[in-house]
């Protein structure tokens, strides 16, 4: 049995050069949360759980840019997700390196 009240919102971050905050760009409950978990997965989208961040966001509509209070948590995220990804910022020495599986 699929959990009902299982929550998928998906963000969108543009360039490091955009000035625009993330933006919601899918959102679903259910069964259609579960669907949108299976294609980023497929996509290679990195994942996150956190039921009361998705709780939070799924209180915004589709479109809509995240609000200035959880730019923190959410640039958390994705500063943790290119490091995950081996990516660095312009002008981060070599100090850092990718997450290794294996680990």
């Amino acid at each position: 049995m699929k959990n009902k009240n299982k929550r998928a919102i998906g963000l969108k971050y543009g360039n490091t050069d955009d000035k625009q905050a993330p933006k919601i760009i899918a959102k679903g409950f259910g069964e259609l949360a579960e669907e949108i978990i299976t294609l980023a997965k497929e996509s290679g989208v990195l994942i996150h759980e956190d039921p009361h961040l998705s709780e939070a966001l799924a209180t915004f509509d589709l479109g809509q840019e995240i609000p200035e209070t959880l730019y923190y948590v959410i640039a958390e995220l994705i500063a943790y997700s290119y490091v995950l990804q081996g990516k660095k910022p312009n002008g981060w020495d070599d100090t850092t390196s990718p997450v290794n599986e294996t680990v």
